[in-house]
């Protein structure tokens, strides 16, 4: 890391990620200063810390400090709109990402995992199947394990799995993944990034300094979107989806199949595999394409697939109580993920809706319209949570009933009084969790905890209930 040493180098933003990048400048040697608008006990705690590391740390800053910088590193928290960016860029300060400064640190090579919807899923399928193949890896990026907390690692390891999100490459202009994995386009957060198309430019980052030998692995909707738009995708392409025929790696009844040279026919069967529905096909199809271009043999990659639970909050059964089953996908914060979860969960034994649907939260402003049809066809009953209730009962009572329920406890309660045996109560709630919860982490347990004390009243009414109760958390 000798091109940072002695460098006077800003961080912005003391998340957790923002806090990775200090410790890595100081590592190499970096004169770091870093500030955040806000002050709160936690950051003044984080201060501390850093200040041991020999960070200086400024809070309740609003604008640029004074002094001779030759970088700014960013948290992708800080808003690119507010006062502290600005003043960087007046000053003509070069402004990288946290994830910029960390690729630019490894010595390794990077699969990135980018889209709305599906990421942590596909890069944990990507990690099974590695371990599985011998190879070293890690996942990291996330907001758990931050790119330049691993950069030391990388040395020791075959290949880093990048989970990237939108924010992060919003201040990102030179990466390059040898593998790079777009997953999906559905519009969301548009409060931030104005239009659809300009949220196609913030993914489309990962792809333009990819050389010609580098591997592009797109959803085939996600490719026709960024060509319409004429962003380049140099590296070698190769496409997947669940609704369209024509891609490289498509979906035909409950098989995953590759119409790629020398790699033609059967993949995997949906069925034999733990993870179900369209969008968790496009994702074990993506993970199949990236041990393909690593030249990892079919044989040792389709057990590890096969056998990957859904993720906590993603879809995830966590009971089954007189027949009704009950499913956390708190983690679906907008409409696109809610409509996968309505066409993964089990169907009833006819044509009739047969889902309890629980959803709401925070509102940005993201169009809830579209997945009315979906919701017509699936949802008995729609109980909404939260600010954006109303908004939603607007959006879709025309294709459901729809109540407003005071809470998340008194919509679960009323789900479970009503719901009848084949039934699905299904905590998917289209909205982030921050009007009422710390995160969509907090708003799946408090479910869960709701249903555990559903199902100890059923246990007590019935002994010889059968079914699943979660553990306790």
């Amino acid at each position: 890391m000798a091109e940072i040493a002695n460098q006077n180098i800003l961080v912005v933003g003391l998340g957790g990620r923002g806090r990775a990048a200090c410790g890595l400048l100081r590592r190499g040697g970096a004169k770091v200063l870093g500030v955040d608008g806000a002050d709160t006990e936690e950051l003044r705690a984080a201060a501390q810390e850093l200040c041991a590391l020999g960070v200086d740390v400024k809070l309740g800053v609003t604008s640029v400090p004074p002094g001779d910088y030759t970088l700014a590193v960013l948290s992708p928290a800080v808003p690119v709109g507010g006062g502290l960016v600005q003043g960087l860029l007046e000053r003509r300060l070069p402004v990288i990402s946290e994830l910029e400064l960390g690729c630019h640190q490894l010595q390794c090579l990077t699969i990135a995992i980018a889209g709305t919807n599906g990421k942590a899923t596909t890069a944990g399928l990507v990690e099974r199947m590695l371990v599985n193949n011998h190879r070293k890896t890690l996942v990291c990026a996330h907001r758990e394990r931050p790119i330049c907390s691993v950069v030391e690692q990388s040395k020791d390891l075959d290949f880093l799995i990048l989970q990237i999100n939108a924010l992060q490459l919003e201040t990102t202009e030179q990466i390059r993944p040898a593998v790079a994995v777009l997953l999906n386009l559905a519009s969301t957060d548009l409060e931030r990034y104005g239009t659809a198309e300009n949220y196609a430019r913030i993914w489309a980052r990962i792809f333009p300094h990819q050389q010609g030998f580098d591997w592009a692995i797109v959803q085939s909707e996600a490719l026709v979107r960024l060509r319409e738009l004429n962003l380049p995708v140099p590296g070698k392409v190769i496409t997947f989806s669940a609704t369209d025929p024509g891609a490289d790696l498509f979906l035909d009844r409950g098989l995953l199949l590759s119409r790629l040279p020398n790699w033609s026919g059967p993949l995997l069967d949906l069925a034999q595999c733990q993870l179900r529905g369209p969008r968790n096909a496009e994702n074990l199809m993506a993970a199949l394409a990236v041990g393909h271009v690593l030249r990892l043999p079919l044989e040792t990659m389709v057990d590890p697939l096969r056998t990957c639970p859904p993720r906590a909050h993603c879809c995830e059964v966590i009971a089954e109580i007189d027949g009704v089953q009950f499913v956390n996908d708190s983690k679906a914060t907008n409409p696109d993920a809610l409509h996968q979860a309505l066409l993964a969960v089990r169907p009833g034994s006819g044509t009739e809706p047969n889902v309890w649907l629980i959803a709401g939260g925070c509102d940005h402003g993201l169009d809830f319209h579209e997945v009315g049809p979906v919701i017509s066809r699936r949802v008995k009953r729609a109980i909404l949570i939260g600010e954006a209730g109303e908004r939603l009962r607007a959006a879709w009572g025309l294709f459901t009933p729809c109540a407003v329920a005071g809470s998340l406890l008194e919509a679960v309660a009323e789900a479970a009084r009503n719901a009848a045996s084949g039934d699905v109560v299904l905590l998917s709630p289209a909205c982030s969790s921050f009007d009422q919860f710390q995160n969509y982490q907090q708003r799946g347990e408090i479910f869960c905890q709701a249903v555990q004390s559903i199902g100890r009243g059923a246990d007590a009414a019935h002994p010889n209930i059968s079914g699943k109760t979660p553990p306790d958390r």
